[in-house]
């Protein structure tokens, strides 16, 4: 009775990871298509048909990329929670130094970022804090953006968080490829920017 017990959970959770993996790509997908059109309706604002023309060649080419270029594990995995909370304190702190300590923005995620190298020092048997740097060095991403696109303190905390989901979400997305932690926290900022852009562009 346990052998056949088994095979339906099994089954539902396999789905389960396999539903949540597919909405972790769509969403990394959708973040770069919003940033796609976000650019193009500024540079183009007043040539709708120039700007319609890019956004379905540069969406076409990337969604293209996505469904055919072997991008991702089939594994279901993914970041400790425990883990991706680093991130919106990476980003906290690599702010902090930006804007508080004036050191700007470059000088304070390399801070930020050596700092967080050295904390599996603490304790080498830990793999716990082996996994800390990237999370934290991520965050420092978001906190590293200009005033003009994070205005405030409240602004780094929501995009560090969403940024935190990401990489929950994105452990076995896009393996082996070059910047993904900065893609990440990319889109964390994206879409808070995103949202205060409708806002302004309704007039809200």
């Amino acid at each position: 009775m346990k052998n056949k017990d088994k095979t339906p959970k099994t089954k539902t959770i396999q789905k389960t990871h396999k539903a949540v993996q597919v909405f972790s790509k769509l969403a990394i997908m959708g973040v770069l298509t919003i940033f796609s059109i976000m650019m193009v309706l500024e540079k183009y604002e007043t040539q709708a048909v120039h700007s319609g023309i890019i956004i379905l060649v540069i969406t076409g080419i990337m969604w293209l990329g996505y469904k055919y270029l072997d991008l991702h594990q089939d594994d279901y995995t993914y970041e400790e929670l425990l883990v991706v909370i680093w991130v919106p304190i990476g980003a906290i702190v690599c702010y902090a130094l930006n804007m508080y300590a004036n050191l700007g923005g470059v000088l304070s995620t390399a801070i930020t970022g050596t700092a967080a190298s050295f904390i599996p020092l603490l304790n080498k048997k830990s793999e716990y804090l082996k996994k800390l740097p990237p999370a934290i060095y991520c965050g420092s991403f978001v906190g590293m953006s200009s005033v003009e696109i994070a205005p405030s303190i409240n602004f780094v905390i929501v995009a560090g968080i969403l940024a935190g989901g990401f990489l929950l979400l994105s452990k076995n997305i896009f393996m082996g490829i070059g910047g993904k932690l900065g893609m990440v926290a990319f889109g964390g900022v994206l879409m808070v920017s995103f949202v205060y852009w409708c806002y302004v562009w309704l007039g809200l």
